[in-house]
């Protein structure tokens, strides 16, 4: 495809090659990459101190969460008292505040600017025109879902977000970067038949881990647009990937893949990234187990059709007969969204080891 026809991240991907090191091993100790903020209503920030680091390039504030609140304090509100429900009203209205004064300092200041909805279960429309509403985002701004997890009673399902994903696309021409961690994307990379627009969003990838050797590539994506390395969870006063002047331990840390000029010719995003063909099912097994003297054995195989298609393999063994057996091999493939094979082998004195064809270690 000529990078030329593609915009956003996708572009990016193609024209600007990246060394597997630079991208995947403790990114952000390079200084040549752009580091960037994401905060909620509750980090407490000193700005200017926080400026003093130039590697900053962009802040990505929380903006709306979930559906947005009733406009009345009348009746039944999911157990509030009216009281309550009062003062959830004063906290979005103070949050609200808080997040068009960050983004007024934050651009006078030159960072490039994005907003995220925290995704819950409910009406994904709903949800999409309430961050819409709530973040007003501009068109030289990145949007984002956040979707925290795949249990579907806390957070919004993969099927709804697709089609909050897709509303956002309808109403501003621009799809929004994912935010997920490995979990997550993977799932969603194992089924992009069943994800064909989730799966192709620009990722923003949340894993606290020094390197991410072997995540990529996952699916449709090549590598992440944006890495949350350090937060709350992996930074301490003693220990912390990135230090941010003027903010506590718990704020989130990003770094990019580039240097601040890149990151600002691709910032907004919006294009979903190229589809990669489907990989095929495994088709072969071999395996190779040493006898010596009686034994029984089993083997159970399942391969996968899909982005990380692999072949994963059990053997149990046991006393048997003092006696050869023949190999006999029975497998079967369902087709579908992800096609499974299952193969069955009784063992002789012996047979070759299990090598799958294309196996991915995530």
């Amino acid at each position: 495809m000529n990078p030329k026809q593609l915009s956003g991240l996708a572009a990016l991907f193609f024209s600007l090659p990246l060394s597997a090191g630079a991208a995947t091993v403790e990114p952000w100790k390079k200084p040549e990459n752009a580091i960037v903020i994401d905060a909620y209503e509750l980090n407490e920030i000193d700005w200017s101190d926080m400026l003093s680091d130039t590697r900053i390039a962009g802040f990505i504030s929380k903006a709306s969460d979930g559906l947005p609140e009733s406009y009345s304090c009348k009746g039944e509100h999911s157990g509030d008292t009216v009281a309550h429900c009062k003062t959830m009203w004063r906290k979005y209205a103070v949050s609200r505040e808080l997040y068009e004064t960050r983004r007024l300092l934050a651009r006078s200041k030159g960072l490039l600017w994005g907003a995220y909805h925290l995704a819950r279960p409910g009406n994904p429309i709903d949800q999409a025109n309430h961050f819409l509403d709530y973040a007003n985002p501009q068109d030289d701004e990145m949007m984002v879902l956040d979707i925290e997890g795949i249990d579907p009673d806390n957070y919004m399902s993969l099927e709804d977000a697709q089609i909050f994903a897709g509303h956002i696309k309808t109403r501003t021409g621009r799809y929004p970067v994912l935010y997920t961690n490995h979990s997550t994307a993977r799932t969603i990379a194992l089924n992009r038949d069943k994800y064909r627009i989730l799966s192709r969003l620009p990722l923003w990838y949340a894993r606290y881990r020094p390197g991410i050797e072997g995540a990529f590539p996952m699916g449709n994506w090549d590598s992440y647009a944006l890495w949350q390395f350090s937060a709350g969870v992996n930074c301490s006063k003693r220990r912390c990937p990135y230090r941010v002047k003027g903010a506590e331990n718990d704020i989130d840390v990003n770094v990019a893949p580039m240097s601040k000029a890149d990151l600002a010719k691709t910032w907004a995003f919006g294009s979903l990234l190229p589809e990669k063909p489907e990989e095929p099912v495994d088709t072969m097994l071999t395996a190779s187990i040493p006898t010596d003297g009686s034994f029984q054995a089993t083997v159970k195989a399942e391969a996968a059709a899909g982005t990380g298609a692999q072949t994963a393999g059990a053997v149990t063994l046991a006393s048997g007969a003092a006696a050869a057996f023949p190999v006999t091999v029975t497998a079967e493939v369902r087709a579908g969204l992800m096609a499974n094979g299952t193969a069955g082998t009784t063992l002789g004195r012996r047979m070759v080891e299990v090598t799958p064809l294309n196996y991915q270690d995530f």
